[in-house]
C-alpha cells in the first residue's frame, strides 16, 4: 500500500507540474520597451523645450504591441505621432500611426498587432517614436524605443 501511495504522489506531482506549465501564461512572453523623447534626439536636433515618454509592452505570443505615452512643453499643439523605422541617428518612414489631427492629445495609448518583420525591427532597436507639430513638421520630439533591462 505504501508503494502505491508514493507512486500516486509522484504521478500526481508530474501531472500538476505539466498542467501548470501549459495552462499558465509565461512572463517571458512580455517585453517592455521605453522611449524618452526630446528635441535633442531629433535628426537633426532642435531646440524644443518639449519632452515626452512612451512605455510599450509587446506580447511575443499574440504579437500585440500596446503603448501609453505623454508629452508636454511643445511649441504648439501636436499634429501627429508615430512609431518610425530607424536606428539611432537615422530617420525612417512611419511604421504605425499613434495619433493624428483631432485625436492628438496627451496622454495617449493604443495597440496594434505586429508582423514578424515589424517585431524583429522593433526588438532589434530600429524603431523610434516621433511627435510632430506645425512648427516642427518632421518631428519636434523623438525617442528611440529600447527594451527595458
Amino acid at each position: 500500500m505504501r508503494l502505491s501511495i508514493r507512486r500516486f504522489g509522484v504521478v500526481a506531482a508530474f501531472v500538476c507540474a505539466g498542467a501548470f506549465a501549459f495552462a499558465s501564461p509565461s512572463f517571458a512572453d512580455m517585453v517592455t520597451l521605453n522611449a524618452s523623447l526630446s528635441g535633442a534626439k531629433e535628426v537633426p536636433p532642435n531646440n524644443s523645450k518639449g519632452t515626452g515618454t512612451v512605455t510599450a509592452t509587446y506580447n511575443t505570443s499574440s504579437k500585440k504591441l500596446s503603448w501609453k505615452g505623454s508629452y508636454s512643453g511643445l511649441s504648439g499643439p501636436a499634429t501627429a505621432a508615430h512609431f518610425h523605422a530607424g536606428a539611432p541617428g537615422k530617420n525612417g518612414g512611419v511604421v504605425i500611426p499613434i495619433f493624428a489631427g483631432k485625436s492628438a492629445g496627451s496622454p495617449f495609448e493604443g495597440s496594434k498587432t505586429l508582423t514578424a518583420e515589424q517585431a524583429n525591427a522593433m526588438l532589434g532597436g530600429d524603431w523610434y517614436v516621433n511627435v510632430h507639430t506645425a512648427e516642427h513638421k518632421a518631428g519636434e520630439i523623438r525617442g528611440q524605443l529600447e527594451k527595458t533591462k
